[in-house]
């Protein structure tokens, strides 16, 4: 899904305007980045949780000259799903296939 269909899907939903919906949208993207840039969670109730990681710095390798090189330390931004789209995403238990009853001779 593209944020072009997504702005949709909201308007449909939400009884707006694609302009609203889309405003909406840019708030909320907004909002996030400041809130994780700042070092907060941002927590949405059966959704899932956004929170910022930070690497430390490391010493890494050029795959082409296997020279060693220094890797800076960073922010990262995560996403970590909660419980109701955990639920989504896992794999049904197959179920053992049932054996065929031998066939009927005429």
């Amino acid at each position: 899904m593209t944020k072009v269909e997504l702005v949709a899907k909201i308007a449909e939903e939400a009884g707006l305007t694609k302009v609203q919906a889309e405003k909406a949208l840019n708030g909320f993207i907004a909002a996030t980045t400041a809130a994780i840039k700042a070092g907060d969670k941002v927590t949405l109730v059966g959704f899932g949780t956004f929170s910022a990681v930070s690497r430390a710095a490391r010493t890494g390798r050029n795959p082409q000259t296997g020279k060693a090189i220094k890797i800076a330390a960073k922010t990262n931004g995560k996403f970590t799903p909660g419980k109701a789209l955990k639920d989504l995403t896992a794999k049904p238990v197959k179920a053992a296939p049932k054996a065929k009853a031998p066939a009927k001779k005429k």
